[in-house]
């Protein structure tokens, strides 16, 4: 009888999908639920993109294009590295892909033996660590609680460290908690690799432009220029511009990675969309100034949701500043019973309790290795946000 590949058995399918699609299914069978468990934007993707998207189908750029990028997007994506993160990268030092997913996919499966060593930071996106078994790399998990704001230390990340260590996988700000690293602080994990010249540094700036600090958003690789030939810059369209399904990831590094990273993709998906590229050029060579507006409107609807979850009996939520979610700590909630008789043992528990209760759904915090906890995406309207954290509330304060 065939069998599946060992390859395939050290990675799970995605908690939060899996959370998305049973959300759906809810729905389907006309069930009233709130679903927080989506990282996507609500807002819709810009109209100077959707009239490229109209142009380039006219236009009959359907074709293949060049395996990791059409020069054009090459050429918006490194203006865009100039003009945000003043870093400056050769057409020869971009690659595109289907997502920031398979940026790093590509960038792992490239480059790890087995026997390499990934460090990865704690809650960390679902994703990171199975990339990494699949690739046949081992993952090393650093964990950093609410009382670190979710933010792993110097001493920490040095003590993580071995001669085998291969890469160290930063992502500020943070999927799932929102935790923001500071330039002072990314100054210090940059010292800790100063001192092991073996390891290379991938840095996931996704949520880039989800920013709520008073200062500005700082690259890793512009905070450190001298590790800029160590430091592969990953980012995409999808979160600042809505373009989630459009599947345009990229990333700046050095030369020899960057071509390593196409030749493996030359043998699996060969190029992104041609119509999602055309969009990407818009999206990175438009007007940004929209992009303050839905910043704004995502702080107001982080602010909304921090409060109503710390009036919750049971969850402490820290403050994120940056993305568009929060990581409520619910250690409070755990050896309480349910109105009808469950003990809630863990977050996986609680979030069961969520959905069939209060009809919200959210994400335990086991999916992102760091409990008891759970991931909210606010992602969506005020209103909603309100309905669906007076129901946690409810569902909280009915714990005994």
């Amino acid at each position: 009888m065939a069998q599946t590949s060992a390859a395939l058995d050290r990675i799970t399918p995605s908690p939060t999908l899996a959370m998305t699609a049973r959300v759906g299914a809810m729905r389907r069978e006309g069930i009233d639920v709130i679903g927080l468990s989506a990282g996507e934007p609500d807002f819709p993707v810009p109209d100077f993109v959707k009239e490229a998207v109209v142009a380039a189908i006219h236009a009959d750029k359907t074709k293949y294009t060049d395996v990791d990028g059409t020069p054009e997007l090459k050429a918006a994506v490194a203006a865009k590295f100039a003009r945000d993160n003043t870093l400056t990268y050769e057409p020869s030092q971009i690659s595109v892909n289907v997502g920031g997913k398979h940026t790093i996919f590509n960038a792992f499966v490239a480059t790890l033996d087995p026997g390499d060593e990934v460090v990865i930071p704690a809650p960390y996106w679902v994703s990171y660590p199975d990339i990494v078994n699949f690739a046949g790399g081992t993952p090393v998990i650093v964990s950093a609680g609410a009382n670190q704001l979710y933010k792993i230390l110097p001493e920490q990340l040095d003590a993580a460290i071995t001669p085998r260590t291969k890469w160290v996988l930063l992502n500020s700000p943070s999927n799932p908690t929102g935790a923001a690293y500071s330039a002072g602080e990314l100054q210090a994990l940059a010292e800790v690799i100063r001192r092991h010249p073996q390891v290379m540094v991938l840095t996931d700036e996704i949520y880039e432009h989800v920013w709520y600090a008073d200062t500005p958003f700082m690259s890793f690789a512009q905070i450190a220029p001298d590790l800029y030939d160590r430091v592969l810059t990953v980012n995409g369209c999808a979160k600042a511009y809505s373009m989630t399904g459009m599947r345009i990831g990229f990333a700046g590094g050095p030369t020899w990675l960057i071509k390593a990273m196409s030749k493996l993709q030359s043998q699996s998906t060969s190029n992104p969309c041609s119509i999602a590229q055309a969009a990407a050029v818009a999206a990175l060579n438009g007007d940004q100034s929209f992009l303050k507006d839905r910043n704004a409107a995502f702080l107001k609807r982080r602010d909304l949701v921090v409060s109503m979850l710390n009036a919750a009996p049971g969850l402490h939520c820290p403050t994120p500043e940056g993305a568009f979610y929060v990581y409520p700590d619910a250690t409070g909630c755990l050896g309480k019973t349910t109105p009808g008789g469950k003990r809630i043992d863990s977050d996986a528990d609680l979030i069961d309790y969520f959905l069939d209760a209060a009809r919200v759904a959210a994400v335990p915090g086991n999916a992102f290795g760091l409990s008891p906890a759970f991931r909210v995406s606010y992602a969506t309207s005020e209103a909603i946000l309100t309905e669906a954290c007076t129901r946690m509330q409810t569902a909280c304060a009915a714990l005994k």
